[in-house]
């Protein structure tokens, strides 16, 4: 008497294995971070982020290019600002030379059809490292929106395709919205860093963009007061439906790996694209333990991307992109 079903038989070889897959991973599943810095001819690795590097214009005209030729057509950029620059009110930010609008351009410039997305919070410019106005030891939300809807506008007016928020402020998607939709900006998207967690695994990314939350008097320590608790579930959902009936087009959980199951709950309760973000400290693990021998780092890397999209995700921002291309094929 034999079983009616083996399932086995589908697992036989990698032919079957390859026919019947669920989850298939592509270069247009990603969204490709890229740090950039002032200067010429910069090429500098990041310490806690080996193989990734902040790049001067010069470079990143270059990289968009390669990234496009791969098959990579989406980038997410990030500035790091010099330390002269910075203020509590993040004044650089809306300076239309700036590093954020010049970086936009360039890669406009040197890839016209790259969509560009862009990092909309204050804290590369805040001198205190937080993603809001700071007074009296507490995080200004309302202030901070409206600054964040005027960098929304100017980076749009640059030649970004979508901004994408990542400071958690209350309402700061409509704010946004609005600013765009009143400059006649009504092209320009929003991707709403939705769902983000006040989690341990940023710190290499505070390291490259020196970010980090300053520990002087009156200045909270950490982003707890903005950023969601990370023991919270329905939490994320009613966030995230907020930010879609303010107007946002793409929504975001940040982190990625821990958060599968936010991925998961929400691509089950609303009707927009959804992203996860593959952060940095995610990505400093497997490089470490692959240096030591104790993982096969382009097969965790893979394990891992599979498994953000097998939960839901339309859209993962990797620093594994590139990795992850050239192990496709």
């Amino acid at each position: 008497m034999y079983p009616l079903k083996r399932n086995r038989r589908l697992r036989t070889n990698e032919s079957i294995r390859d026919l019947v897959r669920e989850t298939i991973i592509s270069p247009k599943d990603f969204l490709v971070p890229l740090f950039v810095t002032e200067g010429k001819g910069i090429k500098e690795e990041i310490a806690s982020m080996p193989d990734y590097y902040r790049l001067s214009l010069d470079y990143l005209g270059a990289e968009v290019k390669e990234l496009w030729n791969m098959g990579l057509h989406a980038v997410l950029l990030f500035v790091k600002v010099p330390e002269n620059l910075k203020d509590n009110k993040g004044t650089e930010a809306l300076n239309n030379n700036g590093l954020m609008q010049r970086a936009i351009k360039t890669v406009k410039d040197a890839c016209p059809g790259m969509l560009v997305m862009t990092d909309v919070a204050m804290d590369p410019y805040s001198s205190f490292g937080h993603d809001g106005i700071v007074e009296n030891g507490q995080i200004l939300n309302d202030e901070t929106s409206e600054f964040l809807a005027e960098m929304s506008v100017s980076h749009a007016l640059a030649g970004a395709d979508f901004v994408a928020p990542s400071d958690m402020m209350d309402g700061r998607i409509l704010s946004i919205r609005e600013a765009l939709e009143d400059e006649g900006l009504t092209n320009t998207g929003i991707m709403s860093y939705s769902a983000k967690y006040a989690s341990a695994f940023y710190g290499p990314f505070r390291d490259a963009l020196d970010s980090a939350p300053v520990d002087v008097k009156n200045v909270p320590k950490d982003k707890k007061t903005y950023q969601m608790d990370y023991a919270n579930r329905f939490e994320a959902l009613k966030e995230t439906e907020m930010d879609i009936d303010e107007g946002a087009d793409i929504v975001m959980v940040k982190p990625g790996l821990c958060y599968l199951d936010i991925v998961r709950e929400i691509r089950n309760e609303v009707d927009v694209p959804v992203a996860v973000y593959q952060v940095s400290g995610e990505y400093a693990m497997v490089k470490a333990a692959a240096e030591k021998g104790w993982l096969d780092h382009d097969a965790v890397v893979m394990e891992q991307l599979t498994a953000m999209k097998r939960a839901g995700a339309n859209i993962i921002a990797s620093y594994f992109a590139k990795d992850a291309v050239r192990l496709l094929g």
